[in-house]
């Protein structure tokens, strides 16, 4: 890498270990990047939800259906800035970082540093990762953990490839403790997010035989800290549990479809049942819709209040749709998790196209002004709008956010599908080139991220499956790596500080590509 031409910076950057200049040039250039968009849609991109969580903080509506992590988070930035910026500003900085820290884990793997520098900036220059990071949303901290989890695993896996399985130094313990954060932020920004490590943990159990212990305790501790805060901590806070109707809206509208699809099933109770809580035709109709659950649980005609009271009798009705026709039950969850496995959309009629949210907030707060007194009247309405601090960055930002998701290019910018299975031969594929031991580390995350989809998700969002899409990127150097460690696990050396001063990739070119 060609140094900068000011005789300063140059002699600054000298100063820089070589194993440093990495990851410092992927954090500056990708900042610098994210920086760009934080300003041309300052504060943030705000959503439906980023309102919620508003309305949530400022009028004691604490509730627990959203992350109260998160909502905290926009709590404290309200009552230090009067504002949501300082928010959003730090998801650009986190985010900076753990890519960063993934450049350095491809390079573990033999990657060049050039290309594990061009794969860490780019999910800061395309569109629709880089917009998504400065969205007000709990998904964006959920992503960032998934990330490092990803980093972390494979920092890990890298070292039983190298034969270090066994070596107990700083490094390991400040591994095990980002693998540990990650897992943590992904059960704590989103309540379903422990399924993702209790569907990893198998698998880097299996890959890292010499660190199970650790492993377990980095993957079940988040789960054990999320059930207690959920289960203990919050309500004795006074945060409020979600209602019923809420929580079980997904078996509901399994009723739905499986009543939609083979009506003669269902006995006079069953169908007494439903209707005092909908209209036959409802439940028939738009409800058996299988591709969004949103369409099952509009009020009216769901009668939603009666729904959470009488919560027991429809859960026991859909045990029994569960027993008498399965494949419908699982067809459903298949077809509404269609955002997970499926390459390109569904018809859009269903709503089964990709549900993108724009960066532009609405004249009415989606909705909120219509029915919310509390934000209508709300101190921090002005706040809740965008106000670019560069109109020119603004309209160049907007118009290619614009562009880049048009319907041809959705399957690959905006669904994390194809990254899945990208993410899966690509691994699978190095695996067979090298025959290093421990690499199926690196697609523990990926996997959990959409199988937890496909156990529970109401509609095809695209925010559920962009975490697939950061790391299928980050996977693509992979193609090209040569790791110059040894091919089956060997003895450590007697010097455990020169092994720990030796890097796994002597390239002829060890330095980062200039990305900034």
């Amino acid at each position: 890498m060609k140094l900068p031409r000011n005789a300063f910076l140059s002699k600054q950057w000298e100063r820089v270990p070589q194993r440093r200049r990495l990851p410092l040039a992927v954090f500056a250039t990708t900042q610098i990047l994210f920086l760009l968009w934080w300003a041309a849609f300052f504060p943030g991109a705000l959503s439906y939800d980023s309102i919620t969580y508003v309305w949530h903080v400022t009028t004691n509506h604490w509730e627990s259906n959203h992350s109260v992590v998160y909502d905290s988070l926009v709590w404290l930035a309200l009552n230090t800035t009067g504002d949501l910026w300082i928010l959003t500003l730090a998801q650009t900085v986190a985010t900076s970082l753990v890519l960063a820290y993934c450049a350095v884990t491809l390079r573990e793997w033999g990657v060049r540093q050039r290309w594990a520098a061009i794969a860490a900036v780019v999910p800061a220059l395309l569109p629709p990762t880089a917009v998504f990071i400065i969205f007000v949303w709990k998904d964006v901290p959920f992503v960032i953990g998934a990330i490092l989890a990803f980093g972390a695993a494979g920092r890990l896996a890298a070292r039983r490839a190298r034969g270090r399985q066994s070596v107990r130094d700083k490094d390991f313990y400040r591994t095990v403790g980002l693998l540990f954060l990650g897992f943590l932020m992904l059960a704590l920004f989103r309540n379903n997010g422990m399924l993702v490590a209790i569907v990893a943990a198998p698998i880097l159990l299996i890959a890292l035989p010499s660190m199970r212990r650790w492993v377990l305790a980095a993957t079940a501790v988040p789960v054990l800290i999320f059930g207690l805060l959920t289960s203990v901590i919050y309500p004795a806070a006074g945060v409020k549990t979600p209602p019923k109707d809420a929580v079980y809206a997904f078996f509901y509208a399994d009723i739905a479809v499986a009543y939609g699809q083979r009506p003669g099933f269902f006995t006079k109770e069953d169908k007494a049942l439903m209707s005092s809580i909908a209209p036959l035709s409802h439940w028939k109709g738009r409800a058996s819709n299988c591709y969004n659950a949103d369409w099952a649980m509009e009020s009216p005609p769901m009668n939603r209040p009666l729904a959470a009271k009488r919560n027991d009798e429809l859960m026991a009705l859909w045990k029994r749709v569960m027993k008498r026709t399965p494949d419908l039950v699982i067809g459903a969850r298949v077809c509404r998790a269609h955002i997970a496995w499926a390459v390109f959309p569904g018809p859009k009629e269903l709503r089964a196209n990709t549900l993108l949210s724009d960066p532009q907030t609405s004249k009415t707060l989606f909705s909120y002004l219509k029915w919310n007194e509390d934000i209508k009247h709300s101190e921090y309405r002005p706040k809740l709008k965008i106000r670019p601090l560069s109109e020119p960055l603004h309209k160049v930002a907007d118009f290619s956010w614009r562009a880049f998701k048009v319907p041809q290019l959705q399957w690959l910018l905006f669904r994390g599908a194809i990254w899945c299975y990208a993410t899966y031969a690509i691994v699978l594929l190095f695996r067979r080139r090298t025959k290093l031991k421990g690499t199926t580390a690196l697609l523990a995350v990926t996997l959990g991220l959409q199988l937890t989809v496909l156990a529970a998700n109401p509609a095809p969002l695209w925010r559920y499956m962009i975490g697939p899409i950061f790391i299928g990127i980050l996977t693509l150097p992979l193609l090209r790596a040569k790791p110059h460690f040894g091919r089956q696990d060997t003895p450590e050396p007697t010097k455990a500080k020169e092994s720990e001063q030796q890097e796994p990739n002597q390239d002829p070119d060890p330095e980062p590509a200039p990305v900034a």
